[in-house]
């Protein structure tokens, strides 16, 4: 029903950028919260940021704080993900994922949970170099 797309990956060298784009279609955009995850061979997905539907409350792991910011575009369908400072240990794949739209308001507890996504994106690779 909702299919995401992710997209602007890439190699950096350290410290520098890179934005993150997930396209949405499906419907439904403007009610779903939406978040980041990443993952890398041999650990768990982890929780990166989000951003609730309505007001676009930001939630972020300690580790992006301050570095990574999550935003949204409504009117694109589309959520992004603006990546600065980037060190090597944030190499990963980074998936997109929405929050059903029935689900009680996003909370910080509920916004690092991947059981939390009902809809997964297929993922865009982030290499940081040294």
């Amino acid at each position: 029903q909702v299919q995401l797309v992710e997209s602007g990956g890439g190699l950096v060298q350290a410290g520098g950028s890179l934005r993150l784009s997930c396209a949405a279609s499906g419907g439904t955009f403007r009610n779903r919260a939406m978040g980041w995850f990443r993952q890398t061979p041999g650990k768990a997905r982890e929780f990166v940021a989000a951003i609730s539907r309505n007001l676009g409350i930001t939630y972020y792991r300690d580790s992006v704080k301050g570095r990574f910011t999550i935003s949204r575009d409504d009117a694109q369908n589309t959520v992004y993900l603006q990546m600065n400072s980037l060190k090597p240990e944030d190499t990963a794949i980074y998936y997109c994922a929405a929050r059903p739209a029935t689900f009680a308001p996003m909370s910080s507890v509920a916004a690092r949970r991947g059981s939390e996504y009902d809809y997964w994106g297929q993922g865009t690779q982030v290499t940081v170099s040294s």
